[in-house]
């Protein structure tokens, strides 16, 4: 949206309204500035909290209970706007990122009508947010797929929700890549990184992870339980290569 062409085209048409999803970027002033025209914001997060790039990742890696849409009015900073209208939604330990965000379109698909009635029929009232309460998504990097056996077994289990299906989370075993698909917390010991037995369950710093299903590196994902038919595990072993 940073070219002449564009913005005089929004000019020609004039719009009632604008309707952002997913956008990334910071829709440039001279656009907000347009004569009745009122630019909105699908966010997937409840405002303040979670403004950013990766709201719904982020809210998985940090355990949250609920998070939420909110529909905003666009102002020059990122996700800074007064807030229209939010709606909670639950988050469980077993929900991952692609689950989630789909209950999270439908909200939104719901919610967005209402707002736009709202604001067809004169009865917005948009809500400024509390600079002081807010927190940031930032964008997801590919260093945070690998997993760190020295983190607590909840918090691992929460990544690997959080970035399935993608980067997804990976430990390296016998010189392949393996990506867990899907993981759970169990009430066991051992040193961070060590296989502790032939379930496929990997010790943490607190607790521990059973593997329930996994990608290796060029095939397809399939239960651990068949993996195991053709895989011998050492048990004992460790693959946290930063022991």
């Amino acid at each position: 949206m940073n070219t002449k062409e564009e913005f005089e085209h929004i000019k020609k048409i004039k719009p009632d309204i604008a309707v952002v999803v997913a956008y990334g970027k910071i829709i440039p002033s001279k656009f907000l500035n347009l004569e009745n025209t009122m630019f909105i914001n699908i966010h997937a997060s409840l405002l303040p909290k979670w403004r950013g790039a990766a709201p719904i990742q982020r809210a998985l890696m940090n355990c949250d209970s609920e998070t939420g849409i909110s529909i905003m009015r666009i102002e020059p900073k990122l996700d800074t706007g007064p807030i229209l209208i939010k709606s909670k939604i639950k988050i469980t330990k077993e929900i991952n990122y692609e689950e989630l965000s789909a209950k999270m379109s439908k909200l939104a698909a719901k919610l967005i009508l209402e707002a736009l009635n709202l604001i067809g029929n004169d009865k917005a009232k948009f809500i400024p947010q509390n600079d002081e309460d807010a927190t940031y998504a930032k964008k997801i990097e590919k260093i945070e797929s690998k997993i760190n056996w020295k983190s607590d077994a909840k918090n691992i289990v929460a990544s690997i929700n959080a970035l399935y299906p993608n980067p997804g989370s990976w430990f390296e075993l016998n010189g392949s890549r393996i990506k867990i698909i899907k993981a759970v917390e169990v009430n066991a010991k051992g040193a961070p990184g060590e296989i502790i037995n032939k379930n496929f369950t990997i010790a943490c710093s607190h607790n521990a992870i059973q593997i329930l299903e996994l990608k290796k590196e060029g095939k397809n994902k399939i239960l651990t339980e068949e993996f195991l038919k053709g895989n011998k595990l050492e048990v004992g072993s460790n693959i946290n290569t930063n022991v």
